[in-house]
């Protein structure tokens, strides 16, 4: 750095004149000092610390851009850098850089009134042995300048994988009902088909225990688990993912103009989610990364017998 600041100003006040100056004001360092460091070779450290520079600045404008001092040093070490936390941490505050921050989000279903509704089968633990165990699902709204768009989400419980999405103009119970047969349909078009007894989890909103979506749970065969009213601690796992899209799509890219932008920008996000975007929980693998993992230690399902 003061080397940098020699050779910026050396042409106007000279070098003896300015390490003069420097001295002065509590900076030592001699002209040949200084002519020595200017020929000498940039160390290791400069050599590796210009390559993760380089890599940061790189990502301008990327989802990676999002990052945070942890999972950016995961992600760089994915990359081949052979990088420290406080390396990272260094860096990013010499760019100032920093991960984006989630804001807080708020509740958009409207609890049911009357009705039968499924008890809570998951009681807040939201693990699960293996995917498609356990769904949460929930939704929310965007603004756009045509208006509202709301955003329905399946997750797994395992994996943390988005498998099913929808967007619409209405929060009726056919945008949840749609969520769910994308979840369904995009499993069974993997090779994973979604088997009976698989557990559906939601808040308590109307849309949920709608006798609608009721028949599309058991048409599915799947086992339905509401949490109870007015708790968000309930559904903490679909609540948390939907912080992200908050946080990495709508205060990222909008405001949206249609609900088609808002359509176009979730696709696109659920596909870097899945494929691309680094989980802690996950051991900083992605939710196809760590799905592909457990079925790898399967073993071999055994043809049907005719």
């Amino acid at each position: 750095m003061i080397v940098g600041f020699i050779d910026e100003y050396r042409q106007v006040y000279g070098v003896e004149s300015i390490c003069r100056a420097l001295s002065a004001h509590g900076v030592q360092i001699a002209p040949r000092t200084y002519r020595k460091a200017r020929h000498r070779p940039p160390s290791h450290r400069d050599i590796a610390d210009a390559h993760v520079e380089n890599t940061l600045r790189d990502l301008d404008g990327k989802p990676e851009q999002m990052y945070g001092r942890r999972k950016m040093t995961r992600y760089l070490r994915r990359r081949g850098h052979d990088v420290a936390f406080c390396t990272v941490d260094r860096i990013m505050r010499e760019l100032r850089l920093n991960g984006a921050v989630r804001g807080r989000r708020h509740r958009t279903t409207i609890p049911a009134e009357n009705g039968i509704r499924a008890g809570d089968k998951l009681n807040r633990d939201f693990t699960a042995a293996a995917p498609d165990r356990v769904w949460v699902a929930d939704f929310t709204y965007v603004s756009t300048w045509t208006g509202w768009a709301y955003v329905a989400f399946v997750f797994d419980a395992y994996s943390r994988a988005i498998v099913g999405w929808t967007t619409a103009a209405t929060k009726t119970a056919a945008l949840v009902s749609k969520a769910l047969n994308v979840a369904v349909w995009r499993r069974g078009h993997y090779g994973h088909p979604v088997e009976p007894g698989l557990i559906h989890h939601s808040d308590a909103g109307s849309q949920y225990v709608s006798v609608s979506f009721t028949e599309s749970l058991a048409l599915q065969g799947l086992s339905a688990s509401i949490g109870s009213v007015g708790d968000a601690y309930d559904n903490a796992l679909a609540e948390s993912i939907i912080g992200l899209f908050k946080t990495e799509v709508v205060n990222r890219h909008g405001p949206f103009k249609t609900l088609a932008e808002v359509e176009f920008a979730l696709m696109e996000w659920a596909d870097w989610y899945n494929n691309a975007r680094l989980h802690s929980r996950l051991d900083y693998l992605t939710p196809t990364e760590y799905e592909t993992a457990y079925y790898a230690q399967q073993p071999p399902r055994r043809p049907a017998l005719v």
